[in-house]
């Protein structure tokens, strides 16, 4: 009987869970690099006006994040302005980025380069920590501009 729901358990997660779906032509707004190609760094920040900014990785949406006055065109005024999704890393789930654990420090990079690497639960994130060198966990109110831009080699 438990095996019977475990397996009923993981397949109804399956099909009502939710996995970006960019075209081919869809690019980074940051690194200007084609998104698709690196599924499971994909994030995006949908801005009010309705539109859907794509990343190549969360540290690119992060970019983002901390300074869209540098994106006037999107129209960004507060942080209620932005609906924000980053991809499990295990599951290439889209999942609302302010839920998500990051890993620093990791042996993983991203078509970015040093990065942050999302996970759903805390424990995904703490395996994962485990398993590739990590150094820290993050959650998403715990990030901040000083640590992205360290990621980028910027120490301002």
């Amino acid at each position: 009987m438990k095996k019977v729901l475990f397996v009923f358990l993981v397949l109804s997660s399956l099909l009502w869970s939710e996995t970006f779906n960019v075209s081919k032509d869809e690019l980074c707004l940051i690194r200007k690099i084609k998104v698709y190609e690196n599924p499971m760094w994909i994030a995006s920040i949908k801005v009010r006006s309705g539109k859907v900014i794509y990343f190549s990785s969360p540290k690119s949406m992060f970019e983002f994040y901390y300074r869209p006055g540098k994106w006037p065109e999107y129209n960004v005024k507060s942080d209620n302005d932005m609906r924000i999704h980053v991809t499990d890393y295990n599951s290439l789930e889209k999942i609302p980025a302010r839920d998500a654990f990051f890993v620093y420090g990791s042996t993983k990079i991203s078509p970015a380069g040093d990065d942050l690497v999302p996970f759903k639960t805390k424990e995904a994130a703490q395996k994962f920590y485990d398993e590739n060198n990590g150094k820290r966990i993050f959650s998403f109110k715990d990030t901040s501009a000083a640590l992205i831009n360290y990621l980028n080699g910027r120490y301002e």
